[in-house]
């Protein structure tokens, strides 16, 4: 895909003659004096465009049209997710449609290309975990939220814009809601928040299928790289989750998979609706608010399941 869009970049290029054209923009500019160029160049694309065209182009969009999925039903759904999580102590909050550009690309391993890049310095949401871990680092290093005694627990519900192409894969859309929860704590030592935050996200998915759904919940739990013990960590867990009799069956896949997003650990949630099996959602420990506030006791735990899906079943 990298390749592809090379290739059509350079194409452009050599049709405006343009040379080092994309050096010059993004390197020699500021970002102000950018986004000023860039909003005159779409104020007059705009400008040129006549109601024919925005209707064609309306038709053509795959990212603007509406989701077939019932909107009472995905409100109703929405205010269940989050009421659960709150009672697991994790504060509803509602995320802007747009975040900082680079949210996904710069601390998780997501091409850019993936998202919708936006103007005045921003990128349409694809990823709330991103846009989680930023609120709660700012919270911690503004002094707004301390993380460590109490872990800093958020969770949202958001409808995510993805640009890359599935060839029309099943179950698979351009937008689409999740629910995500994003703990954040301190390395206390002997796996403490990874065993406990873990812990607390499993039963928060499992009160769901549940209480919602009458299902039952399986986890796969995978060992992932970025821990000097992974599977270590990952025997503990099953430990732990064993001790707190966490009422779902858990598993680990040994399988040998690249995967440098999760670190020392990934758990894949599985649900049975209506007779299907549904992988549903994932989740595991990222290293994003190491990164965002420079601090290796940094921890972080994500995990989203995915609503449409939930509602198609």
């Amino acid at each position: 895909m990298y390749s592809e869009e090379r290739r059509e970049l350079n194409r452009i290029m050599r049709s405006l003659d343009a040379g080092d054209l994309v050096e010059h923009l993004s390197e020699r500019l500021s970002g102000a004096d950018l986004n000023t160029l860039l909003l005159e160049v779409f104020r007059e694309k705009a400008k040129k465009t006549t109601a024919s065209d925005l209707l064609k182009k309306y038709a053509g969009n795959r990212f603007v049209q509406p989701s077939a999925i019932n909107p009472i039903e995905m409100k109703h759904l929405e205010l269940d997710t989050l009421k659960i999580a709150e009672r697991h102590a994790y504060t509803p909050v509602q995320l802007s449609p747009v975040s900082p550009l680079g949210s996904c690309s710069v601390v998780a391993t997501s091409d850019q290309n993936k998202v919708i890049s936006a103007l005045r310095g921003t990128e349409v949401v694809a990823d709330a975990t991103n846009v989680l871990a930023l609120h709660i680092c700012d919270l911690v290093k503004s002094g707004k939220k301390g993380n460590a005694e109490e872990f800093v627990r958020f969770s949202t519900t958001h409808r995510h814009v993805r640009a890359q192409k599935f060839n029309d894969a099943p179950g698979v859309f351009p937008h689409f809601h999740i629910f995500c929860l994003v703990a954040s704590g301190k390395d206390k030592g002997s796996y403490y928040f990874e065993k406990q935050a873990i812990w607390e996200q499993l039963c928060i998915y499992r009160e769901i299928f549940k209480s919602l759904y009458g299902s039952d919940m399986e986890v796969v739990l995978s060992i992932r790289g970025g821990y000097k013990d992974a599977e270590g960590l990952v025997e503990r867990v099953i430990r732990f989750l064993d001790e707190k009799s966490l009422k779902a069956a858990v598993a680990v896949d040994k399988a040998p998979v690249e995967n440098e997003y999760y670190k020392g650990l990934q758990f894949t949630i599985i649900t049975n609706l209506n007779g299907q099996t549904h992988y549903i959602g994932d989740g595991g420990f990222v290293d994003w608010s190491q990164q965002l506030l420079s601090n290796r006791k940094e921890r972080m735990l994500i995990s989203a399941i995915g609503l449409d899906r939930l509602i198609l079943q």
